[in-house]
């Protein structure tokens, strides 16, 4: 079995280690730990040696007044996670973290109450330092749902989503947020919002492992955009814009595009597609349609365009986050809470799920097997393979 790759799943508090076998595309459960408080997301660092967590309480009747970033040590020979220093307090829940390609610093972006970015050092063991004070006040907008940092680890891009209109209220404007990074300190560097940002409702972007190209999910609008960089700024224009949707004609309630991921040879990019509305059904809440599914497409290597090739159906209902093992071989696609399906005159309940799949050398994904997480109501926020070092 190969054992030089673990998966970290969270479900809730629960952070629970599995071996993976890359070869035969299976999972074996091992321990499982205890963070601080509900996982929101998780980041390797670079080393491979470390894992970063936000963690916070947020949840329904809850008020999100414990949040925490915290350091977790993998054992670089079976991928065992143990707790590597004090937690540090965040000001708000952690919606996305990063670490800096340098392995320095750990970035949090919050949306709720206030949108802001967190800066923390990481010391030479790995252990997280204190904040790092931000001299200037950063304009992140109405609503930042991922924070990343371009391969120099000189720029910083918030994703701001903005916010559809709704009851009366006109659209908040999505926005690319680009600050320049010094030493764990912002200064505001540009914006990126076509059109005004009106109808730019961003989720998550990736990099390009090699050439300046930048792939973008909007959430609201269940559209890709490729953007090109110049230095370490894109573009003020998206050089492509594919739609993610198999069936644009019967779209559903609350379709949304997802997390996005550039497969490791930078030959292509994957798109998650989430639906999970629903509708009574004596006296039930079942599933009312909508498109499920990995959108695949393939990357040309001299201009960045993508190309649909695939629809990979997930296997279970709103994938939140999936990954890649760092072959590229193997992916793992995970729901985050269970779904009442109907079924002629019946309803099953299809619980939480990590599906896996094989990678083709073309790209295409063949599914595999599915792990069902059995947590009643609890959430399953956050899966991601690392590559042990």
């Amino acid at each position: 079995m190969n054992s030089r790759v673990a998966l970290y799943g969270a479900v809730d508090d629960e952070l629970t280690h599995y071996d993976v076998d890359v070869d035969h595309a299976s999972l074996i459960k091992r321990a499982t730990v205890k963070a601080p408080a509900n996982v929101q997301y998780a980041w390797p660092h670079p080393s491979r040696r470390f894992l970063y967590v936000a963690t916070s309480n947020r949840g329904h009747g809850l008020k999100a007044d414990c949040n925490h970033l915290s350091a977790w040590r993998i054992d670089p020979h079976c991928g065992a996670l143990s707790p590597h220093g004090e937690p540090q307090t965040l000001p708000h829940r952690a919606v996305h973290i990063c670490v800096s390609p340098d392995g320095g610093f750990v970035l949090s972006g919050h949306n709720l109450p206030t949108s802001s970015v967190t800066v923390n050092r990481i010391n030479d063991d790995g252990t997280l330092g204190a904040a790092v004070i931000q001299p200037l006040s950063l304009d992140c907008g109405p609503y930042p749902h991922q924070v990343r940092m371009t391969p120099s680890g000189r720029t910083t891009i918030v994703v701001d989503r903005g916010n559809a209109a709704k009851d009366g209220k006109p659209e908040d404007p999505g926005a690319l947020r680009l600050f320049h990074f010094n030493n764990g300190v912002h200064e505001p560097l540009d914006v990126i919002a076509p059109n005004g940002g009106r109808g730019f409702g961003i989720r998550h972007l990736d990099f390009h492992p090699t050439k300046p190209w930048v792939y973008i999910s909007l959430e609201i609008q269940s559209v890709l955009n490729m953007f090109r960089m110049t230095g370490d700024t894109l573009e003020p224009q998206a050089a492509y814009v594919r739609d993610l949707l198999a069936d644009r004609a019967n779209v559903k309630p609350r379709q949304l595009a997802g997390t996005v991921h550039v497969h490791p040879s930078g030959k292509f990019v994957y798109f998650a597609n989430r639906a999970d509305w629903t509708t009574d059904y004596e006296g039930q809440k079942v599933f009312n349609g909508g498109e499920n599914s990995i959108a695949v497409f393939a990357i040309d290597q001299q201009s960045g365009e993508p190309t649909l090739i695939q629809h990979a159906d997930t296997h279970n209902y709103h994938v939140r986050t999936f990954s890649f093992d760092p072959s590229g071989k193997m992916m793992i696609a995970a729901s985050i809470k269970r779904m009442h399906v109907r079924k002629d005159n019946t309803v099953i309940t299809v619980p939480a799920a990590m599906s896996v799949f094989k990678v083709s050398d073309d790209g295409r994904l063949q599914f595999v097997r599915r792990y069902d997480v059995e947590h009643g109501e609890r959430t399953q926020y956050w899966v991601g393979m690392v590559g042990l070092p």
